[in-house]
């Protein structure tokens, strides 16, 4: 029993050491954790913010797409109708043209 004893109150420096460490690298491993956990949350935040800007250029983009396709189709309505009269005016001059000739 006293070998026993003597061995115990031996290793009591050793077991309060290692259980100090224990604490040490569960406080690290804590910082650690809440340091990768505002990481992971800040970039999480970036790539948000870059997806919102994703879909507003996108949506600026349709936006301006839809505003072009409309401007191409009345340029081609006003050309179709230019084109009409311009055939009718030159028919009409020819007209004219004869009519003044054959007086």
């Amino acid at each position: 029993m006293a070998t026993s004893n003597d061995l115990q109150a031996a290793l009591k420096p050793f077991h309060q050491r290692a259980s100090e460490a224990e604490e040490r690298l569960a406080r690290l491993e804590a910082a650690i954790a809440t340091t990768k956990d505002s990481g992971n949350e800040e970039l999480s935040n970036k790539v948000a913010e870059m997806q919102r800007m994703l879909e507003d250029a996108k949506a600026q983009q349709l936006a301006e797409r839809e505003k072009a396709l409309k401007e191409v189709k009345w340029a081609t309505e006003e050309n179709v109708k230019l084109r009409y009269r311009i055939t009718h005016l030159v028919r009409a001059l020819k007209k004219a043209d004869i009519d003044l000739a054959s007086k």
